[in-house]
């Protein structure tokens, strides 16, 4: 698949390449992305390269994860959100704020947008969001997307070789009045 690129009222969501490695690579530094995200600690130089050269492009192309990094305006840095298939119909987000951008609802924003986009433009009638327990700012984002946490897993994240729980919600095509591609019959109450 190409990759796309999706605007909101403040922010460009563009797929991002070799040439954004300074500034993905800087951003990353921050000990709190190095906490609470899979990425490789400590962050170096090469870890930026690789990611933005082979892995982006290959989740494009072969339809396994679209990656977006979330830019200002002005071209600046806000973030880096990506959507990576589970199985049929069934995406997980991930993401995470540069230090500098944080508190002014630039992810919760991205987050709405790119489920938006993958409920309308890929067939996605669930996103799922994962984080391991105590991350409350990563919490805070799903919850003010609209996310309904499910619950707690047990184990259910590695996280540099550590497995930890980790919370878990969804958000619905209908949670964003969106139509779903596929029937959906909730449980009994």
């Amino acid at each position: 698949m190409e990759p796309v690129t999706l605007t909101t009222e403040r922010l460009r969501l563009r797929p991002v390449g070799p040439q954004d490695a300074e500034t993905v690579y800087a951003a990353v530094q921050d000990a709190d992305i190095q906490r609470w995200t899979t990425i490789p600690s400590p962050y170096l130089r090469e870890h930026a390269e690789g990611f933005l050269a082979q892995m982006v492009p290959d989740g494009w192309a072969d339809g396994s994860m679209f990656t977006f990094g979330v830019f200002l305006p002005s071209g600046q840095l806000a973030g880096m959100l990506s959507l990576t298939m589970r199985s049929l119909g069934v995406a997980e987000v991930g993401y995470w704020t540069a230090k500098e951008h944080r508190g002014n609802g630039y992810i919760t924003e991205a987050v709405l947008a790119a489920s938006r986009w993958a409920f309308t433009e890929r067939a996605i009638d669930r996103v799922e969001w994962r984080a391991e327990v105590g991350n409350a700012a990563s919490r805070a984002v799903a919850e003010r997307a609209g996310f309904t946490v499910e619950g707690t897993l047990r184990s259910a994240l590695n996280n540099k070789g550590v497995r930890r729980d980790c919370w878990v919600a969804s958000l619905l095509p209908s949670d964003l009045g969106l139509p779903s591609s596929a029937p959906y019959l909730p449980g009994p109450a």
